[in-house]
């Protein structure tokens, strides 16, 4: 790729040739699976009402036991394994073509103050749908200020 470097600040040191090397080696696709591309993970949505999270999350053509859904405090973890095999065969019962895939889709989310008992989940359309709610802090108390010109003196 071409770098946009103004004339007269272009530097031709080693380091920073190591650099860019090393950077576009491990910007390529085949390293897509070990660096976390978007080779292994899923779009999702978060809204934020008063009350709860909405998370919407993409995953076609996965079914409801193929995702697992995990909450141990602070992380809402969603989890979508494929396991999926084609088979071709001729008429002498000859291997034409197999073809498999398997991936694990992952995404964590941080979350802090939500009520993981009350989480719920539902898939349509391969669209999931996580409503989380909001753990209900209690309403703080307020204190009046008495006027009392005698107060400092108890203190002391």
């Amino acid at each position: 790729m071409f770098d946009l470097v103004p004339f007269g600040k272009r530097r031709d040191d080693v380091f920073g040739a190591l650099t860019k090397s090393l950077h576009d080696v491990f910007n390529d696709e085949f390293f897509a699976p070990m660096t976390g591309g978007s080779a292994l993970s899923f779009r999702t949505d978060i809204r934020e009402s008063g009350q709860a999270y909405l998370i919407e999350a993409e995953l076609p053509g996965f079914s409801k036991d193929d995702i697992d859904i995990d909450y141990s405090s602070p992380y809402l973890t969603i989890k979508a394994v494929r396991k999926e095999e084609s088979s071709r065969e001729n008429e002498d019962q000859q291997v034409v073509r197999r073809e498999r895939r398997y991936g694990e889709y992952v995404r964590r989310f941080y979350v802090q103050d939500i009520n993981g008992d009350e989480i719920r989940a539902s898939l349509k359309d391969g669209l999931l749908r996580l409503e989380v709610p909001k753990r209900q802090k209690p309403a703080g108390k307020r204190i009046e200020i008495q006027d009392d010109g005698n107060a400092g003196q108890q203190l002391q």
